[in-house]
């Protein structure tokens, strides 16, 4: 069997056997009604990896996770995720240009057992519409610091502002180019894959940052900037292939965490976080490598990991959070993990 058949079946047998649970229509996605609460359906994964007792996985201990999705296909084409501050509720963007909240459910132990008030709504643009060009509105990465949220695009590659307050019914406040070296562009489909506010306990304190999926310098490693501050310019992470960016969060020490997947026939499927000294980033054309903490390949409960944030958890420790894109596709799958991170 080739792996091409190999990598279709592994990813079809997740969706046969989900089937009878969410009864979806495959590759498609329901018109929304901005603000509708949606019902989730979820189903719990109690072992990250099939058959497995093993809890602790490189750095990271395994908490608990969900395989969820919508009557309609709403949900899906998660890009980004943040936890906000209450360490209930989420909000995220997905790149087919809409916004995504909701609230994670817990059962008595403290793991994950769904998601309650889930609601998605159209995003508006820099020209103050919707827009159904996908080019448009291919919202990437995303943060929210104080009474402000970041979102990066690719396609127009930008970074839009957006009110905290009644983000859904606001179009953006201010809209930025990213920061690039003289005479590099983003590629059209691998542009900002992150955008990070970084905290005020290192030395990038409060700037603005991002972190480029597939647009790499001549070296062939991540292009990333600095949008502002006192280390205001562009640096590289070094990349090894074929693992690409798709978002990042900093921890509480003030290290930056990557996620990084590599999706695809000759590669197949996996993810992997690396964690970063924040000290290292100068904004002077500098190349950041790190650690990995984390690796997983399809044997494990992974999909096209996306989204990635960093919270505490109800025991107070130092929780991550990781998401998955389906693409609205039935060899897909909505996932959401949860580890704690194990010093």
């Amino acid at each position: 069997m080739t792996i091409s058949k190999r990598l279709a079946l592994l990813a079809f047998l997740p969706v046969v056997a989900l089937a009878g649970i969410f009864p979806l229509a495959a590759g498609t996605q329901s018109k929304v009604v901005d603000g509708t609460v949606l019902p989730v359906r979820s189903l719990k994964i109690d072992a990250f990896k099939s058959g497995s007792q093993q809890r602790l996985f490189g750095k990271l201990e395994f908490v608990g996770g969900l395989v969820m999705a919508t009557a309609g296909g709403e949900m899906g084409a998660t890009s980004s995720i943040r936890i906000l501050p209450d360490g209930q509720h989420f909000l995220s963007v997905m790149d087919t240009g809409y916004w995504a909240k909701g609230k994670l459910v817990r059962d008595a132990d403290g793991a994950l057992s769904g998601i309650a008030d889930f609601s998605i709504a159209e995003m508006i643009g820099p020209s103050g519409v919707r827009s159904d060009r996908k080019g448009d509105v291919d919202a990437e990465g995303l943060t929210v610091t104080g009474d402000a949220i970041y979102v990066s695009f690719e396609e127009r590659h930008r970074i839009d502002t957006y009110p905290l307050e009644n983000y859904a019914a606001a179009g953006p406040i201010k809209s930025q180019k990213p920061l690039l070296p003289p005479h590099t562009r983003l590629k059209p489909n691998g542009g900002m894959e992150t955008v990070l506010v970084a905290p005020q306990n290192t030395d990038l304190a409060g700037s603005l940052l991002f972190v480029a999926e597939r647009s790499y310098n001549k070296a062939g490693d991540f292009i990333a900037g600095v949008q502002d501050g006192p280390k205001k310019g562009n640096f590289y992470v070094h990349r090894t292939p074929p693992y690409d960016v798709t978002d990042g969060a900093f921890l509480p020490d003030g290290s930056l965490l990557l996620l990084e997947r590599r999706f695809g026939l000759q590669d197949g499927i996996g993810t992997r976080i690396r964690r970063f000294k924040s000290s290292d980033i100068q904004g002077k054309g500098e190349t950041i490598d790190g650690e990995t903490i984390f690796e997983a390949d399809f044997s494990y409960q992974i999909d096209n990991m996306e989204g990635l944030d960093v919270f505490a958890g109800p025991d107070g420790s130092t929780h991550l959070i990781l998401t998955s894109d389906d693409n609205h596709s039935l060899l897909e799958r909505n996932l959401m993990l949860e580890f704690r991170l194990v010093e």
